[in-house]
């Protein structure tokens, strides 16, 4: 045993900055347990700062997603949600994640979006009407010409749905992979890396954080996109303490929490409504509005 040991270190102790390593050094550096989280393997080295400031997922025994680095073509799998939403996974298998992150605007389901749809989605939140043109503005303007059927840019912007893996852009997250699927590692990994104090959620503060940590240089479009859709999926959760809830944002890989938003905004009008039908004082009406 002793005999082992000394080779083991005499082998790592070869080791030239330079000219690098031998295949014994290799086989054996591999061997050596990360002081941090028990692993045969390190993932962060004092000697790089910023490997242990952003730590990446490490799946412990017992977790109930398996196989982080292996992309779902049909489900957002995280470690709370290993089977992706409930209903609405069984339901879209037909679509990659991506595809059913747009579904949404999709309301003929023709697998086009219109510039109208967009700002009829984004208004059935609730969302005031120069916003929402905004929006149109910059997702037609964009997002269109990579997904058209052929060479020439579709004269109405629209977006079409059967390509819209071409809308991958860099500086995010990288959870969409290059062909839409969903990568659970790298969903992990934004919550592993920026969640500060470990509260189940983003901040507004984590958030310029993450944008920060994932720009790629001189990358001024994606810098750009990326920005705009976390501000936007902030406007779209608004939470009352200002944490944006893990479950909320996987809901907004897949799609699946728009629709929700939407109702959630209906149902407020209703009860707003039928108070001011009911000739229910203005201070109530505030007050209700406000818990609402």
């Amino acid at each position: 045993m002793a005999a082992v040991v000394g080779k083991m270190s005499s082998d790592v102790l070869r080791y030239d900055p330079i000219k690098g390593s031998d295949a014994a050094t290799t086989k054996h550096l591999d061997r050596i347990p990360n002081r941090n989280n028990g692993l045969n393997f390190k993932t962060s080295i004092p000697q790089q700062p910023i490997t242990e400031i952003r730590q990446p997922y490490v799946p412990k025994d017992g977790d109930p997603l398996l196989d982080a680095g292996t992309a779902r073509a049909t489900i957002a799998a995280s470690k709370e949600s290993p089977n992706g939403t409930p209903g609405w996974a069984e339901t879209h298998q037909h679509q990659t994640v991506v595809q059913q992150h747009t579904d949404y605007w999709d309301f003929d389901k023709d697998g086009i979006i219109w510039p109208q749809d967009t700002y009829i989605g984004c208004r059935q939140w609730g969302w005031a009407p120069p916003l929402c043109a905004f929006v149109v503005l910059v997702i037609h303007l964009n997002l269109s010409y990579p997904t058209v059927p052929g060479y020439l840019p579709d004269p109405f912007f629209r977006i079409y749905l059967d390509k819209m893996y071409k809308d991958k852009h860099g500086s995010d997250s990288m959870t969409y992979d290059n062909e839409g699927r969903f990568k659970p590692q790298n969903f992990e990994d934004i919550f592993a890396k920026y969640d500060r104090g470990k509260k189940g959620g983003l901040s507004f503060g984590d958030l310029l954080d993450f944008w920060k940590g994932q720009r790629m240089v001189f990358d001024f479009f994606g810098w750009t996109a990326s920005i705009l859709e976390w501000v936007a999926t902030y406007l779209l959760l608004w939470p009352d303490d200002g944490i944006m809830r893990k479950e909320d944002i996987r809901m907004v890989y897949d799609g699946s929490i728009f629709q929700k938003k939407a109702d959630e905004y209906q149902r407020k009008q209703r009860v707003m409504r039928n108070l001011r039908q009911s000739s229910t004082s203005p201070s109530l009406v505030q007050s209700v509005q406000k818990h609402l």
